[in-house]
């Protein structure tokens, strides 16, 4: 019996079954967009792995393109920025006593403190380090989620300046998060501005000197001027999500998702076509497999009314999406290797939102979904 590793190496470097393509210059653009329409300083958005993007490349493009900070959700997305060579500021906003705080204040990342607790435990570890902390007090302002409630935050606020006078920190931000910008009236934006005015007032009479307020997310950075504060943080537009109903700014989605034809089949009218034959044939044709499934991140609400596109031409996913593999009904001019368009920019190819549309969820969560057999390549021409 031949053994197989002592076979000289032959192959060449394979193919990905499905491939992301990340297009900087659509990041670029994005950043200039959200630049000259909020007329601020913007900080570029990269947790969770810039949204399925690639952090470290997305924030070093977001950068070169005019963004002056970069935003996370964790210290360890944080830690890994400055791991990278980044020391443009960032800012972290998942904080809790548990997390490696005394790295993050050794390595001036700025870190959000939501109640009284964190502020005790960024205190010592402040202590510990022998660096006073960057901090910006969070003030929850109508999203019952992150942030200090009205009646703490005066509290709140008096123990951060007692610190500053210790010398543990600096409070350097005060910020919140908007619940309904993506309603472009006015008045959806309206009650979080005046709780936000009311907390600044209280950081003020509290002595605290914020260099930094912000609340706008993306669609406040477009949609709503008077949330602009001193910054903006922008995720999903970074990415050419249209996160403003009704409305377009021309932003340019950044990721192009492809697979390509595997095998090819010719079946008879009335078969069935994948588990529980949820489709049926209605007359002789072409079925192709196409080697992604839910379990690379393509929803399997896509199983109806889903569909790809080969050569330009749209063709209906039949049967139910499985974990590695989905089927498409096909003409006789796809061959085997073909590329599959599974999202795309270009007229007449399904977007993220299309996806998020069939899966009632948002185009957020499908470009974050994408598992690591989906490999991710970056374009910069």
């Amino acid at each position: 019996m031949t053994d197989l590793r002592s076979e000289p190496e032959q192959r060449t470097t394979p193919t990905p079954l499905a491939t992301r393509v990340v297009d900087h210059g659509a990041i670029a653009h994005n950043v200039r967009t959200l630049l000259d329409r909020a007329q601020r300083p913007v900080m570029a958005v990269v947790k969770a792995d810039a949204f399925g993007h690639g952090a470290v490349e997305v924030a070093a493009t977001a950068l070169a393109a005019g963004a002056t900070w970069l935003g996370v959700a964790t210290v360890d997305e944080a830690l890994s920025l400055r791991g990278a060579g980044f020391d443009a500021p960032i800012f972290a906003w998942l904080i809790d006593p548990w997390s490696e705080l005394e790295a993050a204040i050794s390595l001036r990342i700025s870190l959000s403190c939501p109640n009284l607790d964190t502020l005790d435990a960024i205190a010592a570890a402040s202590a510990r380090a022998g660096v006073a902390a960057l901090v910006h007090l969070e003030l929850d302002t109508g999203m019952a989620r992150g942030g200090a409630a009205a009646g703490e935050w005066v509290a709140l606020c008096a123990a951060a300046r007692e610190a500053e006078l210790r010398g543990a920190l600096v409070v350097d931000g005060v910020w919140s998060h908007l619940a309904l910008a993506s309603d472009p009236a006015p008045q959806s934006v309206a009650s979080a501005l005046a709780e936000f005015a009311a907390g600044a007032e209280v950081a003020r009479l509290a002595a605290l000197r914020p260099a930094e307020l912000h609340i706008a997310n993306s669609a406040g950075a477009l949609a709503h001027p008077e949330t602009r504060m001193t910054m903006v943080r922008a995720g999903a537009a970074l990415y050419g999500i249209e996160t403003v109903t009704g409305a377009r700014y021309g932003l340019r989605p950044a990721m192009r998702v492809t697979s390509r034809v595997i095998q090819l089949r010719q079946i008879p009218a009335g078969t069935g076509v994948g588990y529980h034959h949820s489709f049926v044939t209605a007359s002789d044709t072409a079925l192709a497999l196409i080697p992604v499934g839910y379990g690379d991140g393509v929803p399997r609400a896509l199983s109806h009314g889903g569909r790809v596109v080969i050569g330009g031409r749209s063709f209906a996913i039949r049967g139910l999406v499985s974990m590695d593999q989905l089927v498409a009904e096909v003409d006789g001019d796809v061959r085997l290797g073909d590329e599959v368009v599974l999202i795309g920019g270009a007229p007449g190819e399904p977007s993220a939102a299309e996806w998020a549309s069939l899966a009632s969820t948002i185009p957020h969560e499908v470009l974050t979904g994408f598992g690591t057999r989906v490999a991710l390549r970056h374009s910069r021409a």
